[in-house]
């Protein structure tokens, strides 16, 4: 079976807060992880956390990127879009455009289409990219 989380499950178990929610989502994933199941993660779910944790928990970028990493590392968690090889970007923490302008234009680029168009300067760096207003 596969079961997608939810932002406020990986949030969750990502900071063990509140600690009686992180006890019940980790609860949960081992269920999951002794039936053999799989544990779907969206882009959307991952750029909510990435968010999250740094602008209501404090974390800093490089600190949540390596968090993501290690989580989707986790052998039962799937990530389902482009997050896994964007999050292989090498300064990552500092580069402009950062990991959820790189995770847009490759999921728009993945799903077909032939350019992205934005007015993010710095996106420029990125292939198939028309900046307006540049």
């Amino acid at each position: 079976m596969k079961a997608g989380l939810d932002t406020s499950v990986v949030v969750r178990l990502l900071t063990g807060e509140p600690e009686g929610l992180a006890l019940e989502a980790m609860r949960h994933v081992e269920e999951r992880r002794r039936a053999g199941d799989r544990l779907l993660v969206s882009d959307l779910v991952l750029s909510e956390t990435y968010y999250a944790l740094q602008h209501h928990y404090g974390v800093p970028k490089k600190e949540v990127l390596d968090t993501l990493r290690a989580f989707l590392a986790t052998p039962e968690v799937e990530a389902t879009g482009e997050a896994v090889p964007v999050l292989d970007t090498p300064g990552l923490e500092s580069a402009k455009p950062g990991f959820i302008d790189r995770v847009i234009h490759r999921g728009y680029l993945g799903a077909g289409g032939d350019e992205v168009v934005t007015f993010e300067r710095a996106a420029w760096k990125l292939s198939a990219v028309r900046v307006l207003g540049a």
